[in-house]
């Protein structure tokens, strides 16, 4: 390769981990056409840039850095090398974990910078993947924060209707009793009248 395209290429990497706040160092190697052409289509959809790059140039651009952490991803650099960058910290992995399901062994990751952090190794897919957006923890934080603040208003709602219908209770009337009838003093039965007695009749002398 000319010296020049070699400073060309460089400056390209150095311009992407400059765009890019995160990267992915994986192994696409083994993947026929149409699964190259499947990777590069979801990357492109989930807002990934893709690029094989080669070891060499790749560690010449991590050692001119003064990220010391950055730095000791020198040691993936071996094999087939295929950059990831992404904004999103967990895109990548999410993509790799969905293509695995789907039955591809690669893409594999050897190592990555997202967040300021470096994670080295396969085994790191898992943790990748979880990674949560500074929005997204904010989000969560605020969803924390908001959930005592709700059950107090909902016992406090609970606590208002309750009341409410206490007072409801306590203002509606006694059915009206119907007033206890006056019993007026027994009438007194007339005596009964004796039928006169009858005469006897006079006898003849």
């Amino acid at each position: 390769m000319k010296k020049e395209l070699k400073g060309q290429i460089i400056e390209s990497i150095s311009a992407q981990l400059k765009q890019y706040p995160n990267f992915y160092i994986t192994d696409i190697a083994g993947l026929n056409a149409g699964q190259t052409s499947k990777l590069r289509r979801e990357c492109f959809e989930a807002g990934i840039v893709l690029n094989v790059v080669k070891n060499t140039l790749f560690a010449h651009v991590l050692n001119a850095c003064d990220n010391e952490e950055m730095k000791s991803l020198g040691e993936t650099l071996v094999g087939n090398t295929a950059i990831m960058y992404t904004e999103v910290p967990s895109a990548p992995g999410k993509l790799i974990k969905k293509l695995q399901r789907e039955g591809f062994k690669k893409p594999v990751v050897k190592g990555a910078y997202v967040q300021e952090c470096v994670f080295i190794g396969e085994d790191k897919l898992d943790q990748l993947a979880s990674i949560k957006t500074r929005e997204e923890l904010i989000g969560d934080i605020i969803a924390l924060l908001q959930s005592p603040i709700q059950r107090v208003i909902s016992g406090l709602e609970n606590a208002s209707e309750g009341k409410a219908d206490d007072e409801k209770v306590g203002s509606a009337k006694p059915a009206a009793e119907a007033p206890a009838a006056e019993s007026s003093p027994a009438a007194e039965a007339a005596p009964a009248e004796e039928a006169p007695a009858a005469e006897a009749p006079a006898t003849e002398e």
